[in-house]
């Protein structure tokens, strides 16, 4: 409850949850004269979530037992559950391949989620900015993710089915349909492929706003019930139940962020046992 009381307290002053990241320096970019990249607060905050996820885990196994520590024994346990649940999604031959992708989203927005409930978020401020802001309410930062993951999905597409098998498998008949009715059905199945080509570029603009909007207006929530009241017991008994429910949110948000890209891979690619046994 102290630790509620504090950010309430502190929020007294806080900066409200713009839409937009301010952006706090502008570095420029040696190989493009005249031009600069933009460093927000919450490329910040994804940045230092990088480096917490990279220390931790460089923790936890600098030392690896064949009888493993309580620390080695819970990391462990986080990736044996993540790479079973991954395998039930997209089967036991892209989840060894690909594994390193999907533990590695979950955990970083899941950490990110996370970073961005911590007291001090949002109040520190640098030049009258807030310097913090949680990373994934920065629709800029998840359509990165979303069109980071849309590359790597393209890229190992084409190499699990080649460029070929790739083409026949959005425009192409199924079914195993043959003769008369096969020619006469492939309109209409490259129809669908069009159809299919269109969902296939939505997915990374969903994948980006399904994120940002749960995270975003989780905080906006959680910003307004630390600030309804003077009294700041109150205002940390009204930010409570909001706070939980952001713990869970942020977990249940990045999980689906890796059920859903998991899902389109094998969806495309299929199981790949039958390819590659």
């Amino acid at each position: 409850m102290a630790l509620f009381c504090g950010v309430a307290q502190a929020s007294e002053e806080a900066h409200k949850l713009s839409n937009d990241a301010p952006v706090l320096w502008n570095i420029d970019v040696p190989f493009w004269p005249g031009h600069s990249l933009p460093i927000t607060n919450s490329l910040v905050m994804m940045a230092a979530a990088v480096i917490v996820l990279t220390l931790l885990l460089r923790i936890a196994t600098r030392r690896m037992e064949k009888v493993p520590g309580k620390l080695q024994n819970f990391v462990e346990w986080i990736f044996e559950s993540l790479y079973n649940f991954v395998s039930g999604l997209a089967g036991p031959y892209l989840t060894k391949r690909y594994f390193w992708y999907f533990a590695s989203i979950f955990l970083l927005i899941l950490l990110s989620n996370y970073m961005g409930l911590l007291p001090g978020v949002g109040e520190i401020t640098y030049e009258g900015k807030p310097l913090l802001r949680g990373a994934n309410a920065d629709l800029n930062i998840t359509l990165f993710l979303g069109l980071f993951y849309a590359m790597l999905w393209f890229i190992w597409s084409l190499r699990e089915q080649g460029i070929k098998h790739f083409l026949l498998h959005i425009f192409g008949p199924k079914g195993g349909l043959k003769g008369l009715l096969k020619t006469l059905l492939l309109p209409i199945f490259f129809f669908v492929g069009v159809i299919e080509v269109l969902s296939i570029g939505i997915r990374p603009v969903a994948l980006a706003a399904r994120l940002f909007g749960n995270i975003y207006a989780g905080e906006a929530i959680l910003e307004q019930m630390l600030n309804i009241s003077s009294n700041p017991i109150l205002s940390a008994l009204a930010a409570f139940p909001f706070m939980c429910l952001e713990i869970l949110v942020g977990f249940v948000q990045a999980l689906v962020f890796l059920m859903l890209t998991a899902i389109f891979l094998r969806t495309q690619v299929g199981d790949g046992e039958s390819e590659h046994a």
